[in-house]
């Protein structure tokens, strides 16, 4: 990755060092790097026993808690008027899941808890799971789960169609002063560039999403030579 943007976006910036430039920012988050690292760890023999048994904890206490969380349903007949409008600001209108209420903008896991109602179906087993990690950790990362779930399932779906556009090969005799629709700059960097796949276009800079779309018109028509999977 670093070789292909050496190529199509030069040196000038060390865009990677910065946190808001990085793809798909909403998944490589700091507080879930163990998440996506210390299975690849593990597997490579780089996390000992006790390390791994604490991530599988803490992971147990999560999934266990996100899951009462969205199968947990509190209505305005068993929340008082008063304990609303302290948490949510307003009455509950109708009946929704303790996570439902979680992604509410002013909504926090420890103001949630406070409500009679939330202690509905936890059991010992999640209470001691919790006793055994670090309990802000662990409501950390139920929070951000659960806030960002619809941002998150929405940036997987950019992820796959990105890896979609890796397998789509551009033909290297391809002119691109011949695709309709491409501003004069588009077509003078793709002609200069020539990016092997659709993907590698994507990230030349200045190669706006609409030019991407072009391109993927372009080649669904069956202009040039064929298109073929990347190997």
């Amino acid at each position: 990755m670093l070789v292909d943007d050496l190529v199509t976006r030069g040196v000038m910036e060390p865009y990677r060092m910065f946190t808001s430039r990085a793809e798909y920012r909403l998944s490589l988050r700091e507080d879930n790097a163990d998440w996506r690292l210390t299975e690849i760890g593990r597997e490579l023999g780089c996390v000992n026993d006790m390390r791994w048994a604490a991530f599988n904890r803490k992971r147990d206490a999560v999934e266990a808690e996100r899951q009462r969380l969205q199968s947990t349903y509190v209505s305005p007949h068993i929340v008082e008027k008063h304990d609303a409008e302290r948490v949510f600001g307003k009455v509950l209108e109708r009946e929704h899941t303790l996570a439902d209420l979680l992604k509410r903008p002013d909504v926090t896991y420890q103001s949630l808890a406070t409500l009679p109602a939330f202690g509905v179906g936890i059991n010992a087993s999640v209470a001691d799971e919790f006793a055994q990690t670090q309990a802000a950790q662990v409501i950390d990362q139920i929070e951000a789960q659960t806030k960002y779930a619809g941002y998150i399932a929405r940036q997987a779906e950019e992820i796959e169609r990105a890896g979609h556009q890796e397998v789509l090969r551009l033909p290297a005799n391809l002119d691109y002063t011949q695709v309709r629709g491409l501003s004069k700059e588009v077509q003078t960097k793709l002609n200069a560039q020539k990016p092997e796949t659709l993907g590698q276009a994507s990230r030349i800079s200045g190669i706006t999403p609409a030019a991407i779309s072009l391109l993927h018109v372009h080649l669904k028509r069956g202009f040039g030579t064929a298109v073929q999977a990347a190997a």
